[in-house]
């Protein structure tokens, strides 16, 4: 049994071109960083994991070149000679010696459950609650900021049957000239669609208010993250102002921000996302209290590529519903993957893996090209 046990863990920073530029109200994605996580047993076994990041500190506090520095320096050493299977275990200890860093705990506990799953053989899923759904509704974000694009964007994938859920980024620019793009795009494929606008933390409450009543009269299902991520208050406020769902994002990070969301009504709505919380065991506790408040779900993006969408995949598998669907489309915005797999995506779903571990079969060709 002794083969079970950790003998090595490597970090690696990778930076991935996507297709086209991703414009939020922080920055616009043009590359993307990422970290990797491997962890291997004695035998040879590997548990592979991934946490992107977007726009360096520009988005949150959590950058690869600090997600890597602080796996390797203060997490590793309570790893080694451990088995990945009591990973449930391990990271109660990390959480006792390691504050914060939700990314770099997420890297590592991830890669735990994947080493864990292929070590007994079977789906990661298995090992957290087992699966509920085969697939799971997926949103696209229209994020070239022209309007033109994005029409032709989303007309392009209702006609091929890949998304009929759009986000739109609103948070950079003019508010006014922003809400008069959404309304172009509901004009065109509202019809057919569901749109919802993220809004990234870029307005205050007075913008928020006004520019809401236009957007709820418009037909917008949901509006993410309106005020800054401090405003507690202003989040209440606009969501008992208005009918339109008001979704919470990066104001919920932890359990503890979850649960002031849901006590004070901040919002009606959470997003998830397994890196920012700090893994799939606190995403799924998350998940938890949400639904118990009556809170709507949506599964949350960090625009991982095939190994990080693979592990949202698997653990959003195991939630009962989603009211606003997912969006883990991460890896068809990128030119490339670290992966042998991609994604599959029919009839507006992504299809959840069933293969060992999460289902990914990492490329060392790719990782050793991208790797910084």
């Amino acid at each position: 049994m002794d083969n079970v046990f950790i003998d090595s863990v490597d970090t690696y920073i990778c930076d991935l071109p996507v297709k086209r530029p991703h414009q939020l109200a922080m920055t616009t994605i043009t590359t993307q960083a990422i970290v990797i996580t491997i962890i291997k047993d004695k035998s040879g076994r590997t548990g592979v994991s991934e946490v992107a990041t977007i726009g360096g500190a520009s988005y949150g506090d959590s950058t690869v070149e600090a997600i890597k520095a602080n796996v390797d320096k203060y997490i590793v050493p309570h790893l080694i000679d451990q088995s990945p299977i009591h990973f449930n275990r391990i990271m109660t200890t990390v959480s006792k010696y390691v504050r914060g860093n939700y990314f770099a705990k997420a890297a590592i506990e991830t890669a735990l459950i994947d080493l864990a799953a292929k070590q007994r053989e079977i789906p990661a899923y298995e090992l957290f609650g087992g699966k509920i759904h085969d697939s799971l509704p997926l949103a696209w974000t229209l994020a070239s900021g022209d309007t033109t694009k994005d029409i032709e964007e989303a007309q392009e994938m209702l006609h091929t049957k890949r998304h009929n859920i759009f986000k739109l980024k609103i948070g950079h620019g003019d508010p006014t000239a922003n809400v008069n793009h959404v309304g172009e795009i509901i004009k065109a494929v509202g019809d057919q669609s569901r749109i919802t606008v993220d809004i990234n933390q870029a307005w205050d409450e007075y913008t928020a208010s006004k520019q809401i009543r236009a957007l709820e009269e418009m037909g917008v299902s949901m509006i993410e993250q309106p005020p800054p991520t401090w405003n507690y208050e202003g989040m209440k406020r606009l969501t008992e102002k208005f009918d339109v769902s008001i979704l919470a994002d990066e104001s919920t990070t932890s359990l503890h921000d979850t649960y002031r969301i849901i006590k004070e009504r901040a919002g009606d709505a959470v997003a998830l996302k397994p890196a920012k919380h700090g893994g799939i065991l606190e995403t799924r506790k998350i998940a938890g209290i949400a639904e118990a408040a009556g809170f709507g779900i949506y599964g949350g993006t960090m625009i991982e590529s095939t190994v990080g969408n693979a592990i949202a995949a698997s653990v959003y598998s195991t939630i009962p519903e989603f009211k606003f669907g997912t969006e883990i489309f991460g890896p068809l915005l990128y030119q490339d993957k670290l992966t042998l797999e991609d994604i599959k995506v029919e009839n507006f779903e992504i299809q959840i893996p069933d293969d060992i571990g999460f289902g990914s079969t990492l490329d060392y060709d790719k990782l050793n090209h991208y790797q910084r």
